[in-house]
């Protein structure tokens, strides 16, 4: 019979719901990497599965959100897993950063803080809970006071919850900790008001580097919410879907980047972006890649290894619960394993204070972009060249016109045609271009310079443009 791995400082088994609860998940709040509790299943990790899932999952929220303090809404995750035929339920738990959390009917006290030590639970002295108390973080949106002066509406916010059929009342803003200690809208009240100074960028390049932007627009000035919204709409435009055609000769249906991982990717940029510093994610796309970019880098005590297996640690606790409610997130951590489905971890870059995705494009899509841009160009060139017999265009040049954006070491531009001969670069590409004035060097008088780039011409350039706006069309 299949079991669970062994319980450790990150795993807690219990065959059934007991008194144990808010220990353990205090424990896990408290812990510097969180865990998971998963209810039906034996110490020795035999899967005994639970009744009355359902009923069992309301009362593990009720009593994780009424038992413990500081509030911990969208620290936590409680669903329900299927293994050989049995229901469980797992609880998953990230590391908070208002520590110490407590079993607030002892308060802030040894009976009420505990740790994780090893597989179980341990009270945690006096000392323990003064030195956490004293380093808690105290800039998070919720502490910090809206920068807005004028009056807050929030009927965007609203429309949303009561789509997903949550009834309101007065306490709405409250319950979603949208105030600070002393009762004035905080940073993220802010962030989800109709109207505010926040804004996603979507830049958008004609080529692979930054020099030639033919789009730049910014959704937002109004509810996180609904600029995620809008710019999700916008990278399901701009993420074209193309025929593949496999080997048995089957024709099937592709997007340039899996739907599921960029959106995965999005989501997390907005929910895990640090707004403290009123910096926002930002959306670039190139002509082989889309990247995302938001502020913040890792959050501290979280090691990429971690990261990279899925263990979540919300910078922003009360954004999570609220994109979970809506349903733009699932459960905590389960985007990083549906990115990571699809792509390998290289696509990430972290920095000290950047996170960027980077998602190239399906290659056979880009082989076909080039099949169909070559046939483009031909045309555009035979129209531009009519009448002067001395110039020929071929199929090669027209290829090296597609990809030089920019200026281009030899190297580059044999990269972006996917060649690797450089005497059949010279003799093919190269040359008949330079020879034709369609390409240029950079330093015209040291041909052979190391430092020796090439760039379109006047003439390559007005092909391309005439390229380019057949793509616009």
């Amino acid at each position: 019979m299949k079991r669970f791995k062994e319980e450790n400082e990150t795993t807690e088994f219990k065959a059934e719901l007991n008194e144990k609860l808010e220990k353990v998940v205090v424990a896990f709040l408290n812990s510097s990497k969180g865990g998971d509790l998963f209810i039906g299943v034996a110490d020795n990790g035999n899967i005994l599965g639970i009744k009355n899932s359902d009923k069992l999952q309301l009362a593990i929220s009720d009593r994780i959100k009424d038992n413990i303090s500081p509030t911990c809404l969208g620290l936590y995750d409680v669903f329900t897993e299927e293994h050989q035929g049995e229901t469980i339920i797992h609880v998953v738990v990230s590391r908070g950063l208002e520590k110490p959390y407590y079993i607030r009917k002892y308060g802030m006290s040894p009976a009420g803080c505990y740790l994780r030590v090893g597989s179980g639970v341990q009270q945690m002295t006096i000392n323990m809970i003064d030195n956490l108390y004293a380093s808690r973080t105290r800039d998070s949106l919720r502490n910090i006071i809206s920068p807005r002066r004028a009056n807050h509406t929030f009927e965007q916010l609203k429309i949303y919850y009561e789509a997903k059929g949550f009834e309101l009342n007065k306490s709405f803003l409250k319950n979603l900790d949208l105030y600070t200690a002393d009762d004035k809208l905080n940073y993220v009240a802010y962030l989800l008001a109709d109207a505010n100074n926040v804004s996603i960028k979507v830049a958008k390049y004609s080529g692979t580097d930054k020099c030639d932007l033919i789009e730049n627009e910014e959704y937002g000035f109004c509810s996180l919410i609904k600029a995620t919204n809008q710019v999700l709409d916008k990278l399901d435009i701009e993420n074209r879907t193309f025929t593949k055609i496999t080997g048995d000769a089957q024709r099937l249906q592709r997007r340039m980047i899996n739907k599921t991982a960029l959106r995965e990717a999005l989501i997390n940029a907005m929910v895990h972006n640090d707004y403290s510093r009123e910096v926002t994610p930002v959306v670039e796309i190139f002509s082989d890649r889309l990247t995302i970019t938001s502020y913040g880098g890792l959050i501290e005590g979280l090691s990429e290894e971690e990261f990279f297996n899925g263990r979540s640690m919300p910078r922003n606790r009360e954004l999570m619960r609220i994109f979970k409610d809506l349903d733009l997130v699932e459960h905590l951590g389960s985007g990083m394993h549906r990115i990571l489905k699809v792509y390998s971890r290289n696509i990430f870059k972290l920095s000290e204070h950047f996170f960027e995705v980077v998602f190239s494009f399906e290659e056979e899509y880009l082989k076909q972009v080039v099949e169909q841009d070559t046939a483009q160009v031909a045309g555009q060139v035979a129209g531009q060249v009519a009448g002067q017999d001395t110039m020929e265009i071929t199929m090669e040049v027209q290829k090296l016109i597609i990809v030089c954006h920019g200026e281009k070491t030899r190297n580059e531009l044999m990269i972006k045609l996917g060649l690797k001969g450089r005497d059949n670069f010279g003799k093919l590409y190269l040359q008949p271009a330079l020879k034709e004035n369609i390409i240029e060097m950079t330093i015209p008088d040291k041909p052979n310079s190391r430092l020796q780039k090439y760039r379109l011409a006047k003439k390559g350039l007005e092909a391309q443009s005439n390229l380019k706006g057949l793509d616009n069309e």
